[in-house]
């Protein structure tokens, strides 16, 4: 296997790993408060901001990565 997938295949199982930590006990204890933001449960918040910003990081990594595969195809 080369050594750019083996690369590929470890960053989409830490994507992976981090995605599965977020949406699990800890984290959502942590936002699961009365507290509220502009009126909006802490954890719905948590949930309206970390969810985007995942989708953004794996969309940046793609790009990136058909970025480099196009410039190694030239």
């Amino acid at each position: 296997m080369p050594e750019s997938t083996q690369q590929q295949r470890q960053i989409w199982l830490i994507f992976f790993f981090l995605g599965t930590i977020m949406l699990n006990f800890p984290f959502l204890q942590i936002f699961n408060r009365l507290e509220t933001v502009f009126g909006i449960p802490l954890l719905v918040e948590y949930f309206m901001v970390g969810w985007p910003i995942s989708i953004a990081v794996i969309y940046l990594f793609c790009r990136t990565l058909e970025h480099n595969d196009s410039t190694s195809d030239d």
